[in-house]
């Protein structure tokens, strides 16, 4: 293969595509100017922002007064989450998410756990699917929102978020979304699924990176969650991003036009790197549901090796994968997203995640794989348990 990188780690983070930098360029060096200034200089950004606006909105079928921009999903998790507990706080103090949330809720409910709000934390089954009847036994008279995300980032599960938006609704609770990994992958619509607010993040799909998005329902009241100026109808301060922002709309406009080949090029492919695995590997575990998955996550566990050595491994073979979700490959412990669905953890450890892109090919999938066997099999060969194993097999 040379010198070819195959780059298998879209869910932390893509390439941004070709017509999006296009689009971006002449708003670093043209249209520079302010969106916020009368002279049409600033005009021309102000147009800009109003076009990627209905651009983003048409991604969940908002109105395009409904999305706010940001600097990405951590930040639109955090508005939601705390400007909620702010709005609500006479209202309530209790808050429901899941145990498989990304660390930008779970660390945000960890804070408000300090100012004295009170979280549920809902298990998941074995694939990583929340419990419908489990959501509605940890309603209380105090719930003012529940937050589940839209699908993991780690093990590719989509909820079932159209029935929790019922629930919530039926209770008068705001529902909030984080649909990092879902917007703009699988078809998505903000009422249809009750869906009050909902976080994105643009370079999730191939756009630049540091913009992303709050959708936020007409009449829900949440406040402001940067002070200054008036920007974002009053709501987020801060000059706006524009080259960032025209990226990301740009990104929304391709992935709604190309989402229907995407996602049954990827879930074809996808299907076939995991039939492969499993038909060529020994001891090892699909992890997520089979059926209602992101289209381009594989997300699997290999006993008997550890996760870390198997990357360092694949990247000498210019594969790149990920164990667990970038944000935390920098801590030993294995994902709190394995351990949720119920793995131990000696097989968690051994966990690799694949996630590709509109670009992986099927060579790219053969000769991931092919490495793959070479790389399990050296690293077993090396490990003392899977030696003491295949003892007590004979």
């Amino acid at each position: 293969m040379g010198n070819k990188v195959i780059y298998l780690d879209n869910a932390a983070t893509t390439k941004v595509r070709p017509e999006v930098v296009e689009a971006m360029l002449p708003f670093f060096t043209e249209n520079y100017g302010n969106a916020s200034a009368v002279y049409s200089v600033g005009a021309k950004a102000k147009e800009a922002l109003t076009t990627a606006r209905e651009q983003v909105a048409k991604v969940i079928g908002a109105k395009t007064e409904e999305i706010y921009f940001t600097a990405g999903g951590s930040e639109s998790d955090n508005w939601a989450l705390k400007a909620t507990a702010e709005l609500m706080k006479e209202k309530g103090n209790h808050i429901i998410t899941s145990k498989i949330e990304h660390h930008a809720i779970l660390h945000t409910c960890e804070y408000l756990e300090k100012q004295g709000f009170e979280v549920t934390y809902l298990d998941v089954d074995e694939e990583g699917v929340v419990d419908l009847e489990q959501l509605k036994a940890a309603i209380r008279p105090t719930t003012i929102l529940i937050s589940i995300m839209f699908a993991n980032n780690e093990i590719g599960t989509i909820e079932p978020i159209k029935e929790i938006g019922a629930i919530a609704r039926e209770h008068g609770i705001l529902f909030h979304t984080d649909a990092v990994q879902a917007f703009g992958q699988v078809p998505i619509n903000v009422d249809e699924m009750n869906i009050d607010m909902l976080s994105a993040s643009g370079h999730k799909l191939n756009g630049p990176k540091g913009i992303g998005m709050l959708y936020i329902r007409k009449g829900v009241k949440i406040r402001s969650f940067v002070h200054g100026g008036a920007q974002e109808r009053k709501r987020r301060a801060g000059t706006e991003n524009i080259p960032g922002i025209v990226g990301f709309g740009k990104a929304c406009e391709i992935a709604v036009n190309t989402m229907k080949e995407r996602m049954q090029k990827e879930t074809e492919l996808r299907d076939y790197l995991m039939a492969r695995i499993e038909k060529e590997i020994p001891y090892v575990k699909i992890n997520g549901s089979r059926v209602n998955r992101l289209p381009n996550n594989v997300n699997v566990c290999f006993r008997f090796i550890e996760g870390e050595s198997m990357l360092i491994m694949l990247d000498q073979k210019g594969i790149c994968g990920s164990s667990g979700s970038a944000c935390t490959s920098g801590s030993l412990d294995p994902s709190h997203v394995l351990l949720a669905i119920g793995l131990p953890h000696e097989i968690a450890h051994g966990s690799l995640r694949l996630t590709l892109s509109h670009e992986t090919t099927r060579e790219d999938i053969n000769y991931t794989v092919d490495e793959l066997v070479k790389i399990i099999e050296r690293l077993r060969q090396m490990s003392p348990l899977y030696e003491d194993f295949i003892k007590k097999q004979k």
